[in-house]
């Protein structure tokens, strides 16, 4: 409608400029009334105009008020959106959070119950594992070792290392001499007597050994001779002494063989026992502050039935036995005197360091080379200086203490 109306404004002054009479044409009649028409229509066509345009005006105004009122109606629907949508959001944190907090308080169950579940395991384990050691060592020995009562010096040799015994799981009267720390001779004496005195007759009997032992620390039981493989780091093997034969051989495990069991023992990597229980092995555990590990053997297969991690230091030690299933370890300072024990390891956990009197041996100025227990007569072989010793012990029932 607007664009008409400039139109006819347009037009008008066109006219205007195009049919406006010149003087001469004033003073005609015809052409004045013609005039009057054309301006008449004119007149017509611009209030024609006025009304559409007023009528457009109106229409819009109209039109602009509806929009403002849907615009306003938009506005505020727009505004509840927002408000419900903002309460939405709000809504679904808050029920994120309730889910994740459920989702805690469920893994913290799954937690508390797993380690409920654990520790009953590990309960469960330990006293399965407590019958087993019991089990292992169940025989009729509750000894424990209260004092070392006397020395006698059995004989005498020149070699400052070396190992004798009798065999510490028969009656044998029989005793075993191997001298030195690296050797392939075992010496057969047949008693006691022809031992201390070398005059007697019969005269010792020679076993050479198909390998050299390494250290000092071999048994003799049940007629076969175990000893540490010399050239080897942890090979232990078990020699027919009757039969003259490799019966069996074993790799003990778990660091055996890397280090010397005992500080003041210069050539003993792996130190074998028997007691009333059967056979043992002590060997030094990794570190250079490192700690005894006790390893029970079964004597016919070489299979390690349980092995034990011992508080008792190798450092400054320079022996050990075992007595009734406990491990007694012999301490001295620099390697002289006095030797005494000072750390005491039962796996059955009855006895420990406090239960016992100060435990010394008669003064020597040496380490000992070995000391081994007997089980048959309940004695200490030990060599020292050269010199093949056995100590007598007072002992006691463990009961007795509790």
């Amino acid at each position: 409608m607007m664009i008409a109306l400039r139109r006819a404004c347009a037009l008008l002054v066109l006219f205007l400029t195009a049919f406006l009479p010149s003087p001469q044409y004033a003073q005609d009649p015809a052409m004045v009334h013609y005039i009057y028409q054309r301006f008449h229509a004119l007149e017509q066509g611009l209030e024609k105009c006025t009304r559409e345009t007023r009528a457009y005006i109106q229409d819009f105004q109209e039109f602009s008020k509806n929009i403002s009122v849907m615009l306003g109606k938009c506005h505020t629907h727009t505004s509840e959106y927002k408000s419900a949508v903002n309460n939405l959001a709000l809504r679904v944190e808050r029920a994120q959070r309730e889910i994740d907090y459920l989702e805690y308080l469920r893994e913290a169950e799954e937690c508390t119950e797993s380690e409920e579940k654990t520790l009953a395991e590990m309960l469960l384990q330990a006293a399965e594992e407590e019958k087993k050691i019991r089990t292992l060592l169940n025989t009729s020995c509750d000894n424990m070792l209260m004092g070392i009562k006397s020395l006698k010096i059995v004989k005498k040799t020149v070699d400052p290392d070396g190992s004798w015994m009798k065999d510490a799981g028969s009656d044998s009267p029989k005793v075993y001499l191997l001298i030195g720390s690296r050797n392939k001779t075992v010496w057969e004496f047949a008693n006691m007597r022809a031992f201390m005195e070398d005059s007697t007759r019969p005269a010792p009997r020679k076993l050479p050994l198909p390998h050299s032992w390494q250290g000092s620390g071999h048994v003799l039981y049940k007629g076969f001779l175990y000893f540490h493989n010399q050239g080897t780091s942890n090979e232990i093997i078990k020699y027919n002494l009757q039969k003259r034969t490799v019966e069996d051989r074993m790799l003990l495990l778990g660091g055996a063989g890397r280090a010397l069991v005992y500080q003041h023992s210069p050539f003993t990597y792996i130190d074998l026992a028997v007691d009333e229980h059967g056979l043992w092995a002590i060997h030094s555990g990794p570190g250079i502050q490192s700690h005894l590990v006790l390893t029970k053997i079964d004597p016919s297969t070489l299979g390690v039935e349980h092995s034990w991690d011992t508080p008792c230091r190798s450092q400054d030690a320079e022996a050990s036995f075992l007595l009734c299933g406990v491990l007694y370890v012999v301490y001295s300072s620099g390697g002289q005197g006095p030797h005494r024990i000072t750390c005491v390891y039962d796996p059955l956990g009855i006895i420990s360091d406090e239960d016992l009197p100060n435990l010394f041996f008669p003064r020597r100025s040496r380490s000992h080379s070995m000391i081994h227990y007997n089980p048959r007569d309940k004695q200490l072989y030990a060599w020292n200086e050269g010199n093949q010793i056995i100590y007598k012990l007072q002992t006691k029932k463990k009961q007795s203490l509790k």
